[in-house]
């Protein structure tokens, strides 16, 4: 049995972690090179670095500070945001990181995903989904959420894998920073129908939340931020509670 991982995310805003709910009313967490390595130290499988107004405000991650957050890290990073072209993906590598996420350009441009698999190999290229329920159908979210698609998340999500993809980070807006318990139902509908991983991101709020999600979610990876970021819940301790409950984590 494969173990679970616990991924911390860090959303940046210019240069700053931040943390919202719903993907608003964002507040200021923290320095991310200083988070990153702490995270680092504490036993975080991997990082996730967002910057999450990127693609919104036309301008490219902040590759310097992708390689800042890299130099204090020993675990696998990925970084998303803003990211368009072979050439942002061939920059962001270059500065440190290890897979690259990508939404928006990949919802209006899929190509770019087969793309990404051949160049770089599957194990690199992670496709986000932001998704929102609407009267009962869950519907792709582009530009940090703000721009609702045509697209539905389950029949996009086939598509990423089929293209090549080799994981998906599926991140409740409905759930996100509302500390209710993340999108179970959702996660394991992709969880048992697709040949890669899910992360799950948007909803952690306790530690049975997380025990929820890797045994009725059925996800490989579960992904938070703001328990993480205000020290509610320590990576350690959360990772002795899952062996405690007999869910396999990583040492």
């Amino acid at each position: 049995m494969l173990t679970k991982r616990i991924i911390p995310c860090l959303d940046i805003k210019e240069g700053r972690t931040v943390k919202g709910v719903n993907f608003v009313q964002l507040r200021d967490a923290g320095d991310p090179v200083a988070l990153a390595k702490l995270y680092s130290q504490q036993g975080a499988d991997e990082l996730v670095f967002l910057d999450i107004t990127a693609t919104v405000d036309k301008r490219k991650t902040l590759a310097a500070l992708v390689t800042q957050v890299a130099k204090e890290i020993n675990i696998p990073f990925t970084v998303g945001g803003g990211i368009a072209t072979l050439e942002d993906v061939y920059l962001l590598l270059s500065a440190g990181a290890d897979k690259i996420s990508i939404n928006s350009a990949a919802v209006h441009n899929p190509i770019i995903i087969d793309q990404m698999a051949r160049e770089f190999g599957s194990q690199c290229v992670v496709v986000a989904l932001d998704t929102r329920s609407l009267a009962g159908v869950d519907w792709i979210h582009t530009h940090g959420g703000r721009t609702a698609t045509e697209r539905i998340t389950q029949d996009w999500a086939k598509e990423v894998a089929d293209r090549g993809a080799g994981e998906i980070l599926l991140t409740s807006m409905d759930h996100d920073g509302t500390k209710a318990g993340f999108a179970n139902t959702l996660t394991a509908d992709l969880s048992s129908s697709l040949p890669i991983p899910v992360i799950a991101s948007g909803g952690a709020g306790n530690m049975a939340h997380f025990k929820e999600v890797f045994t009725v979610g059925r996800a490989d990876a579960a992904l938070a931020a703001s328990i993480f970021h205000f020290k509610e819940i320590g990576i350690p301790e959360l990772k002795s509670y899952l062996e405690e409950e007999g869910i396999m984590v990583r040492r």
